[in-house]
């Protein structure tokens, strides 16, 4: 029996000598032989939680909390719906999907509580603060004590196997860096705010236990992730920042970047070092259920190299281009809903950077069950992959509801009903409340026209018959 699954629109409508070492690092095969059997994987598990949320739209029978707040995210879905959720932290490891599946953080390790905001010496750090818990050797279990703007006075070097863990608390980090994930292994951020992060360095910073040393000067990056893998970031709104809100370089890999929110920003997300820099190749990185919001600009992502799956996101609008590319990387757009700003010259979703055609007709990138919205067009190249996967009861993808109910609690969380405690993040530059940034948002104004809202209500009986299908057989397949 062939293995049907579909993507959920297809189906519904620690070192301081960075080049040396990083070269070093890269030769090891870090990177999955089978990239393409990690997308189908992700698009199973979104379509079975789909197919959950299907069955309790459909049913008579009055639900527990546990199951009514389903979404279909296979993230959130996997943890947000237990009530109990803070006896069992974490069970948040289990949770991740795509090529940062495997990111461990600090499971198994012990609960480390940050109780003071401050940073005052970055080469001795005082206990309890979060630069003391990050540079630790052990795994450690990230947790905050109460609502916290922690800035940093210089950049945040992170040890392997660390979980940074910011639920029930709203939790800001700005300043110096800000965080730097070099040359280690398992890390885990989740439900923060990383904002107005600007250059720092020239001066001694510790990474460990036994070791400090002199760092020159920093981008700015909100995360900067260097020759690093199995990595995840979650649920973290991400803006104003000096450089990219989210670099990814020098053959880190394993990496799932999911249900965060990007605003306000030009250069979003850089994947890769170089075009010339060949361990770039086997960088492979997943990108899931992320809300690019208001004035964004380029490079969500802008990739050099690599696999790069791009499924389930919300972009809305930006100025110059959304995705972008050079040296040859493979990028993978599936079940995204794409709007074009309003500009008649910046309609197109990709750009191929600083490249004649000629050069990147035969790059592979794709296009499957995309939503484009006032005009947008994505420009497609190379030769269509024959799918090893049926494409079951493919529907013209037009319900963009679903894109609204993936994305919905993308950003920091922190609404009324969800057991996360309330926040208010204050205003941006402008004086705007950034409240709306999580899962107490209102929602999102929609493309949903009259004809989709009719064809939608008329055949979601049918579709959850196919879903139902598609469960039972991924069932026993399973």
């Amino acid at each position: 029996m062939i293995q049907r699954t579909c993507i959920v629109f297809i189906s519904l409508l620690g070192s301081f000598c960075p080049l040396g070492m990083a070269m070093l690092n890269l030769t090891l095969p870090h990177h999955h032989p089978n990239p393409e059997a990690v997308a189908q994987d992700v698009q199973r598990r979104v379509n079975t939680s789909v197919a959950r949320r299907l069955l309790l739209d459909f049913s008579d029978e009055t639900t527990s909390y546990s199951s009514s707040c389903l979404t279909g995210n296979p993230i959130d879905d996997c943890w947000k719906c237990d009530p109990n959720w803070e006896a069992d932290r974490q069970r948040l490891a289990d949770c991740a999907i795509g090529f940062g599946q495997y990111a461990l953080g600090g499971k198994g390790g012990r609960l480390y509580i940050v109780t003071d905001a401050s940073d005052h010496d970055p080469v001795t750090p005082s206990p309890g603060t979060l630069r003391y818990a990050v540079i630790q050797s052990e795994p450690l279990w990230i947790i905050f004590a109460s609502n916290m703007l922690i800035h940093l006075r210089e950049e945040l070097i992170f040890n392997s196997y660390k979980t940074l863990d910011g639920r029930g608390a709203d939790v800001h980090i700005i300043g110096g860096g800000c965080i730097t994930l070099q040359l280690i292994t398992n890390v885990i951020i989740h439900n923060v705010h990383i904002h107005h992060c600007i250059p720092s360095g020239n001066t001694n910073i510790r990474s460990s236990p036994t070791h400090y040393g002199y760092r020159s000067k920093s981008d700015g990056d909100g995360i900067s992730i260097f020759g690093s893998k199995d990595i995840w970031i979650d649920h973290c709104s991400l803006s104003h920042c000096t450089d990219g809100l989210i670099d990814v370089v020098m053959a880190s890999t394993g990496i799932t970047i999911s249900n965060n929110h990007f605003s306000h920003h030009n250069e979003v997300m850089l994947l890769g070092h170089s075009d010339d820099y060949l361990p770039d190749s086997g960088m492979q990185v997943t990108i899931a259920f992320n809300h690019f919001g208001k004035k964004l600009v380029q490079r969500m992502p802008r990739c050099r190299r690599g696999y790069i799956h791009v499924v389930n996101n919300d972009f809305t609008q930006w100025e110059m281009y959304a995705i972008g590319g050079s040296g040859n990387p493979t990028i993978n757009s599936q079940g995204n809903r794409y709007t074009a700003p309003l500009n008649p010259y910046a309609k197109e979703v990709t750009k191929r950077v600083v490249t004649e055609e000629k050069h990147w007709k035969n790059w592979n990138w794709r296009s499957e069950g995309d939503i484009m919205v006032n005009g947008a067009y994505f420009v497609t190249s190379g030769v269509t992959l024959e799918l090893e996967y049926e494409k079951a009861y493919s529907v013209e993808p037009k319900s963009v509801g679903f894109i609204d109910q993936l994305t919905i609690n993308a950003g920091v969380l922190g609404g009324r009903n969800n057991g996360l405690g309330k926040w208010s993040t204050g205003t941006d530059d402008e004086g705007n409340s950034d409240d709306s940034v999580g899962s107490n948002a209102p929602s999102r104004p929609s493309s949903f026209s009259v004809l989709d809202t009719f064809l939608v209500a008329s055949s979601s009986s049918l579709l959850v018959f196919y879903f139902l299908i598609d469960y039972v057989i991924l069932i026993r397949l399973n």
